[in-house]
């Protein structure tokens, strides 16, 4: 058969322009931590080569996101379409200032958590692969942040899992595999009712481009499932970022692996989830969102309180902590519950900030079981005495978990309070108030405990005891950040009202998409 010699128009198929190359960082901190943690496992044996391979190269990851930031806060939402293939037929990234914010603070936390791991992490530890694993979870959760695509969160959620597993038994203690069981089995079901829900929208709609799906749901008849299809997301992402009641896998779990494990997991896994929620449900499926906003308000105050409680009763550091996750995410749940440019802000703001102080606790609360000995708060004592510098550190950090000035914590729990106030919901105004002052209660203890109170003749000497450097420097570098946001909140207030903004109004975002025109109306945009 003849190959027709008629000239076929790709135009309206495929990108017939060379793809600038400032536009080449939506895809690059993806690329680049699977290039890195190839190149690693090539070296395996090499394990003293690991941490000079991947020390600069999370530091140059920083550098990337931070430059995709400043490109999206100047040039709005940015795409990047594979194979050349134009939405919703070719695989898109999308990136706006929700994502980028995200990815940056991702990224920071992941540097502080490979120089800490210099000491954490021994000889063992590397060779099974701690730093491979470390840069196969960035890419997973850069891709997570950084796609337009459904069933891509999904493939990256499946990566930052499979990487977080290996994370979570290094060192294959018996306490780890029982923490791996229950953490593996609560996230394994959340992934499949994510992939059941991303096979129904696909039958309904016929795509998985977001910015496509965005269009389609404002014309979608009444009969389509949208309550069902915002109830299995809203189920799926509250098991991952642990929300009440499927969040008992949390504090069974995170308090096993090594330090530095536990500290990366507490700032960013469970905040992927609350990203997904509020990517999918809230910009995608707004309506349903909304007229779910009374259960997941409840959830929310529920979330709150078994956190701020379960941190009340627990004598564990590690184990207390992981409550004040949980607490942390009811306030994000809460946001999300609200909606609008209000809710959706405080909600960014305050899981920024969480993934940030949360990594820090963990840094500063295993440094204190180190000079104390012991992670008992019934043992330990005396910290403040023989390390004043962890104590003035730790107390900084307790400050901003709480919601306290003048640290980052401040800033999203005003204008979280003030959205409901402003709403009307005063009931989620209460919670999160109260949710304030129980974690300051709760924190307060810790640090009457353990570094106020005289050393018990149980506790071991203190004096003896040399700090590592490489911890006390990830832990100083983050509770300033911590310190200069609550100080100077101007920049990431204005970055998070924009952000905010576009998850609203996401007419930027599916422009980037379809630069030529939308086929309806949609929220934030004008009618074709």
């Amino acid at each position: 058969m003849a190959v027709s010699s008629v000239p076929v128009d790709l135009s309206a198929a495929m990108v017939m322009t060379p793809t600038a190359l400032v536009d080449w960082l939506i895809i690059l901190p993806v690329v680049w931590c699977i290039l890195v943690g190839a190149a690693l496992m090539l070296v395996r044996r090499r394990v003293q080569a690991h941490a000079r391979l991947a020390i600069p190269a999370l530091a140059l990851l920083v550098v990337m996101n931070a430059g995709l930031l400043y490109h999206v806060a100047v040039t709005g939402p940015v795409t990047m379409v594979m194979g050349r293939w134009l939405p919703p037929f070719g695989v898109a990234f999308t990136v706006d200032l929700t994502g980028a914010l995200f990815a940056l603070t991702a990224g920071l936390v992941a540097l502080a958590g490979s120089v800490a791991a210099l000491d954490d992490v021994n000889g063992s530890g590397r060779r099974y692969g701690f730093y491979p694993f470390l840069m196969l979870l960035m890419a997973g959760v850069n891709g997570a942040f950084l796609t337009g695509d459904l069933f891509n969160l999904y493939v990256w959620f499946e990566v930052l899992l499979i990487s977080s597993f290996g994370l979570l038994v290094l060192g294959s203690e018996r306490r780890q595999i029982d923490g791996a069981v229950k953490y593996g089995f609560l996230n394994l079901m959340a992934t499949t009712l994510f992939l059941i829900a991303t096979g129904l929208i696909y039958g309904v709609f016929g795509t998985l481009n977001m910015a496509d799906i965005a269009i389609k749901v404002q014309a979608a008849p009444e009969r389509a499932p949208l309550m069902t299809l915002t109830a299995l997301f809203v189920l799926a992402f509250g098991m991952k970022a642990a929300a009440f009641p499927v969040n008992f896998w949390l504090p069974a779990s995170y308090h096993t692996p090594r330090l530095v494990v536990s500290a990366l997991f507490a700032g960013l896994l469970t905040k992927v989830g609350i990203y997904a929620l509020i990517r999918v449900c809230g910009m995608l499926f707004p309506t349903s969102l909304a007229a779910l906003s009374p259960v997941l308000s409840t959830i929310a105050v529920l979330t709150m309180l078994t956190g701020v409680f379960g941190a009340l009763a627990q004598t564990d550091l590690r184990r207390l902590l992981g409550y004040l996750v949980i607490a942390g995410i009811g306030s994000m749940l809460a946001g999300i519950a609200m909606g609008g440019q209000g809710g959706f802000g405080g909600a960014v703001f305050y899981a920024l900030h969480s993934i940030v102080v949360m990594t820090a606790l963990y840094f500063a609360a295993g440094l204190a079981a180190r000079a104390g000995g012991t992670a008992s708060l019934a043992v330990l004592g005396g910290i403040y005495r023989s390390h004043p510098g962890l104590a003035a550190l730790s107390l900084m950090l307790f400050f901003s978990v709480s919601g306290l000035p003048p640290f980052s914590g401040f800033w999203p729990k005003v204008m979280l309070v003030r959205t409901a106030l402003d709403g009307g919901a005063f009931v989620l105004a209460a919670s999160l108030l109260l949710a304030g002052f129980l974690t300051t209660i709760a924190t307060a203890r810790i640090f009457l405990l353990a570094y106020w109170r005289p050393a018990t003749d149980e506790t071991p000497p203190l004096a003896v005891v040399a700090l590592p450097v490489s911890v006390l420097l990830p832990l100083v570098g983050l509770t300033a950040l911590s310190l200069g946001i609550g100080l100077f909140p101007e920049p990431l207030l204005a970055l998070v009202r924009v952000a905010a903004e576009g998850l609203v109004a996401p007419a930027d975002y599916i422009g980037s998409v379809f630069p030529d025109g939308f086929p309806v109306a949609i929220p934030g945009g004008a009618a074709p």
